[in-house]
């Protein structure tokens, strides 16, 4: 290359100067037509999770070491940003609020629970005491709301609960036989069980009992006597692939999970003590998935890194891939055609650095493709779906590592 060509290149007096753009929060609305997906536009950091709260009008999405409360009036509103929660000093990996919508449970990297309360119209964050050495990884509150549970990387699964004499959030662990990290954590609708899947490939039952605190729950298909830490099943993806998601049915009779082998394994148990009825593993050629969710007891969503949707139907007998929620049919958009390469084009950080590398390894620069294009997924998200909510009986909602909250009818 000339140094005619560098100095043009490095002088930004040129005719055809570079911008580096950083943007603040980008808030776009969608109009919302029946039957099509509502998108809320974040910004473009990632949302590794998501939750709205009971009545729907407000959301609240992890964004790095902070958690964003935004207010959503309608689908056609813009979303408004309305409180950022800052007690975390590392990446904040999950968010629950609690049923009654009176609480906000976040859980960090930097080992920390909190749980976070309104008081005198701000919200105030009160510490769990975790009692663990590595990150937390995931959270959920239990489906009465009076205790909730955090998966860590320290092969525990810490079970939360109230101590008023105190005036704290103390814990039990649920340790022995998780051996890896905890990944992902799913409540029974009886508020006893909990599953849990990990990076050894098991997806293990437990019961999540406190004495004091719990009624006697009821007898069901796993188990009868339920002491805390009771082992009630545990189940093996067949290429032992990390497990990333966990969910029961509404009737908590069936268990289903997915694997980073893009596999989904649904497990009917035959009752205490008994090998399960059936365990049916649905293999797909889809990248992996990373959450899942039973929309009704026949039916379960699924998606992760192939930015689209995946319903899976079935029963006892078996299961398949029903559908894809959007309509792919080509994995990038056409480019759009251009002026002239003399035209200026803004050029985002992440492509002017990819510029500068190739001018360093091989002496030459590409010019990047403007504002993206050529490179758009044929999918709404445009990066992994981190994390799937249910939204209504017939909706879903989802968030991803593009920042983008969208809202499916399924």
């Amino acid at each position: 290359m000339s140094s005619s060509c560098l100095s043009s290149l490095f002088a930004f007096s040129s005719p055809a100067p570079i911008h580096l753009s950083f943007s603040p929060t980008l808030l776009i609305p969608v109009e919302s037509t029946p039957g099509m997906p509502t998108i809320y536009q974040l910004g473009h950091e990632p949302i590794k999770d998501h939750v709205f709260f009971p009545d729907h009008k407000t959301l609240v999405v992890t964004k790095d070491n902070t958690v964003e409360l935004y207010k959503v009036e309608n689908a056609n509103s813009t979303p408004q940003l309305v409180d950022v929660l800052r007690g975390h000093d590392k990446t904040v990996t999950s968010v629950d609020i609690s049923p009654d919508g009176k609480r906000i449970l976040t859980c960090s990297q930097d080992r920390n629970a909190l749980v976070w309360e309104k008081k005198s119209g701000e919200y105030k964050p009160t510490l769990v005491l975790l009692r663990i050495s590595r990150a937390a990884t995931v959270c959920k509150w239990s489906p009465s709301g009076n205790k909730f549970a955090v998966g860590s990387s320290d092969r525990v699964v810490a079970v939360c609960y109230y101590e008023e004499e105190n005036d704290w959030w103390v814990s039990k662990h649920l340790k022995k036989p998780l051996k890896s990290t905890i990944t992902t954590i799913a409540w029974h609708p009886n508020d006893v069980l909990l599953a849990c899947g990990s990076t050894d490939g098991h997806v293990r039952v437990f019961s999540a009992y406190i004495k004091g605190l719990d009624a006697k729950p009821e007898p069901t298909l796993w188990g009868s006597k339920l002491p805390f830490q009771t082992l009630c099943g545990d189940f093996t993806n067949e290429t032992r692939a990390w497990i990333h998601g966990v969910a029961f049915s509404p009737s908590g009779d069936v268990l289903a999970y997915v694997g980073h082998d893009a596999s989904l394994g649904v497990v009917y148990p035959a009752g205490e003590g008994l090998a399960p009825q059936s365990i049916v593993a649905v293999h797909s050629n889809s990248l992996p998935f990373k959450a899942l969710l039973f929309v009704s007891e026949n039916k379960i969503v699924a998606g992760g890194h192939n930015c689209n949707l995946i319903v899976f139907e079935g029963d006892v007998q078996g299961w398949r891939e029903a559908k894809k929620v959007e309509n792919q049919t080509d994995l990038t958009a056409a480019p759009p055609s251009t002026a002239g390469d003399d035209e200026e084009d803004e050029m985002s950080s992440h492509d002017a650095l990819k510029m500068f590398k190739q001018l360093d390894l091989k002496g030459r620069v590409t010019k990047p493709s403007p504002r993206g294009a050529g490179r758009a997924l044929a999918t709404i998200h445009q990066n992994t779906i981190a994390s799937i909510r249910s939204y209504s009986p017939s909706q879903v909602s989802t968030s991803g590592i593009d920042g983008k909250v969208v809202i499916f009818d399924i």
